[in-house]
Formats: structure tokens, C-alpha cells, sequence
């Protein structure tokens, strides 16, 4: 990427809505008293609830009406798919999958319901129950899924020095009009199984202890919350971060992927976890480093734009660590 071309790019990342929408996360935190000081901490991909010998998580998603009412049988499928991402980023693996589903009758559930089941049964995770409304004036959508991890991946274990590893599955398509790339549909129950549990071993390796699922807001909307949440700064090599064909860097930068995830991994361990994603088929590079301080931002050319500064703002509001800005 031109240089020159930096701090269009980073205005364009602070202004997108994806980025924005995780900034109501903390006006929600703070009315409910959240933070990542708790018992149970607040900001990471699930809740992580300790159990025995390891963490019970539970991970919940809400879709936007506009989503559910465009691509309903999508939106279904992703109510499982998201949520099973959520958990494999924190180094589990998922156990049950409840639904809240809204609709105006019958028939306008059934493609919500025929995506959400498609999704569960490729996936191999039972749907347990539920709630439904089918006197509504509007399609809503919202799923939990319940995991259990023998050792986390959080994004509150991120360290400077550590590298930036991302992880993101190129053998998709677009949604369009969203921002949804989309790898996993016509994907077979093996590959889509296997590639989730790449997370957990990795984490029951010892080859990361942090991670972050990538989701609205992107590459770098994602690394913005995860460097708030280890109280770090980071930087993103833009010109670094594998780009699949056809596509502009701007977009992908800003793009949800079906699979997607950032890891904080230690230098000495960067080839190691590369090539267990590459081995899967999964596009994986090493594209910056998490630093002291506390501003996530772009790099190219030499030249460096800040998208996130926390000392000035909090995005989520949650860091467990001494003078966060939580």
C-alpha cells in the first residue's frame, strides 16, 4: 500500500460502523457495573467461567434486523457459526447451542430455523432449546452457545513483544451487500470441524496464551479490542496481511470473515503456529507486534497512522490491568 494513502485508510477504520458498534459495548459495560476487574472478566470473546480443571464458556450473538431480514437463512447459519468461532478463540471446544428466534409466523422462521439447523448439524453440535415468538412484527434473531476449554486462549494475556499472527480462511466468497466473507457453507463437516480445532490445540500446546476472534470492525477493529484488553498498544503491518484475490486491501481490512482470528504468539513460535493453520489450508502471516502503551496503530511504507488511542478514549471499556483505561 502507499504510504500516502495511510491516513485516509486508518480515518476510513475509526469512522466504519463496525468499529463504532464495539463502542457500545462499553456504555452497556458501565450501566451493568462490567469490567475485566470481575471474578468472571468482561470483554473477551466468552464468558469463562472456571470449572473443575478447566473453563466452561459461554458465548452469545444478536444480529442486526436489517442482516435477518436480507439473508435469513444466512443469518441462521451464522448464529451457530459465529458463536462456535467465539469459543474455538478461546482455546474451546463447543458442547450446546440455544436459539432466541422472532418472526412474523411460521413461514417467516422457517428460513432463520433451516439456516440454524444446517449450521448445528455440520458443525455437529446439537441445538438444546430455546425461546420463540412468532407474532412479531420483525424478524430478531439472537443464539448462545455453551463450551469448555482445558487451557484459555483470553484476550487479556497479550504482551509486548509478542507477535500478531492472523488467521483467516480465503476459500469464500462475499455476501453482498455486507461485509460478511463467507468460507464456510459449502465447506465439508470435516474441514469445518478440524479447522475450529486448531484453536484449542494450540492453546493446549503452550504456543499461545491470547487470541481474539475476528469480527465486525475487522482486522484492525479486532486488534483494537484485544490490545485494550491486555492494556498494550499495537501496531498492523497493512502491506503484511494476505489479501485474497480480487479483493481491495481496504475492504478486507474491514471485512468479517466466516473464519478469522488474531493470536499473540511469541516470536520463537511464529513459524510453528503458521504452519499448523497452513497445513489446514488456512492463510496465515505473522502482520505486527503488540508494543508498550496504549495506541493500536497501521503501518505501511515506513509510515505509521493511529487508529485507537486509549489514553484519550476507551473503545470497550474492559481491562483488567492497572492503568487501563477501562
Amino acid at each position: 500500500m502507499d504510504a500516502a494513502m495511510l491516513p485516509a485508510l486508518a480515518a476510513r477504520l475509526r469512522a466504519g460502523r463496525g468499529l463504532a458498534a464495539k463502542r457500545d459495548i462499553a456504555r452497556v459495560a458501565a450501566r451493568l457495573g462490567l469490567s475485566g476487574t470481575g471474578a468472571i472478566p468482561v470483554g473477551d470473546d466468552c464468558a469463562a467461567i472456571p470449572d473443575g480443571d478447566g473453563f466452561l464458556l459461554l458465548a452469545i450473538e444478536g444480529f442486526m434486523n436489517e442482516f435477518v431480514a436480507g439473508d435469513p437463512w444466512f443469518a441462521g447459519w451464522c448464529g451457530v457459526m459465529v458463536n462456535l468461532s467465539d469459543v474455538a478463540a478461546m482455546g474451546g471446544r463447543p458442547i450446546a447451542v440455544v436459539d432466541a428466534v422472532w418472526a412474523d409466523g411460521e413461514a417467516g422462521a422457517e428460513p432463520v430455523l433451516a439456516g440454524l439447523a444446517a449450521a448445528a448439524e455440520r458443525y455437529g453440535v446439537p441445538v438444546v432449546g430455546g425461546h420463540s415468538n412468532l407474532s412479531t412484527d420483525r424478524g430478531q434473531l439472537s443464539v448462545a452457545v455453551l463450551g469448555r476449554a482445558k487451557r484459555l486462549l483470553t484476550s487479556f494475556a497479550a504482551e509486548p513483544g509478542d507477535r500478531i499472527v492472523a488467521a483467516i480462511d480465503h476459500r469464500g466468497r462475499y455476501r453482498e451487500p455486507f461485509s460478511n466473507f463467507e468460507a464456510a457453507t459449502d465447506a465439508p463437516a470435516e474441514r469445518l470441524r478440524g479447522d475450529l480445532a486448531l484453536l484449542p490445540e494450540i492453546a493446549e500446546a503452550g504456543l499461545s496464551s491470547a487470541a481474539k476472534d475476528v469480527s465486525q470492525g475487522g482486522i484492525p477493529g479486532t486488534l483494537a479490542m484485544f490490545a485494550e484488553a491486555s492494556a498494550v498498544g499495537a501496531v498492523l503491518d497493512v502491506d503484511r496481511v494476505p489479501v485474497p484475490d480480487g479483493v481491495a486491501p481496504e475492504r478486507w481490512l474491514a471485512t468479517f470473515p466466516s473464519y478469522g482470528h488474531l493470536l499473540a504468539v511469541k516470536p520463537g513460535d511464529v513459524d510453528t503456529v503458521v504452519a499448523r493453520f497452513s497445513a489446514r489450508g488456512i492463510v496465515a502471516a505473522d502482520v505486527g507486534a503488540f508494543e508498550p502503551g496504549g495506541r493500536v496503530d497501521v503501518r505501511a511504507g515506513g509510515r505509521r497512522e493511529t487508529i485507537w488511542d486509549f489514553a484519550r478514549e476507551p473503545l470497550i471499556g474492559c481491562s483488567p490491568r492497572p492503568g487501563a483505561a477501562a
